[in-house]
C-alpha cells in the first residue's frame, strides 16, 4: 500500500528551479533515512539524495551544490529544492525510505528543456 505522494514537478528551462514535495500519509518515514530517486527515460532508477532523521544529508555527485534535501518531521514531509536545473535532470522523481524501501509512489515528472 503506497503511503507517499510526490508533487511539485513541472516543465522548466535550463537554469530554472523547482521544489518537490513528498508527504507521508501514514507513519512510513518514521525515523528512517528518506531519499529522493529519479528515473530518466530508458534508464534505471537512481538515487539522488538522502536525509537522515538527524537531518544529515547526502547527495549524488551530479546534484551537489544544486539540490537541497530537507525534512519536516511534524508534517511528515521531505522536500527537494532543485536549482540550476539541467536537461539531464529530466526524469520522474520518487521518494522512498532508503533502507528498507517500501512501495513506490507515482512520482512527479520533471522536464528541463529550452
Amino acid at each position: 500500500q503506497v503511503q507517499v505522494v510526490e508533487s511539485g514537478g513541472g516543465f522548466v528551462q535550463p537554469g530554472g528551479s523547482l521544489r518537490l514535495s513528498c508527504v507521508d500519509s501514514g507513519n512510513f518515514f518514521g525515523s528512517y533515512v528518506v531519499a529522493w530517486y529519479r528515473q530518466a527515460p530508458g534508464k534505471q532508477r537512481e538515487w539522488v539524495a538522502s536525509v537522515a532523521f538527524s537531518n544529515t544529508t547526502y547527495y549524488t555527485d551530479s546534484v551537489k551544490g544544486r539540490f537541497t534535501i530537507s525534512r519536516d518531521k511534524a508534517k511528515k514531509a521531505v522536500y527537494l529544492q532543485m536549482n540550476s536545473l539541467k536537461p539531464e535532470d529530466t526524469a520522474v522523481y520518487y521518494c522512498n525510505r532508503r533502507n528498507p524501501p517500501g512501495p513506490w509512489g507515482q512520482g512527479t515528472q520533471v522536464a528541463v528543456s529550452s
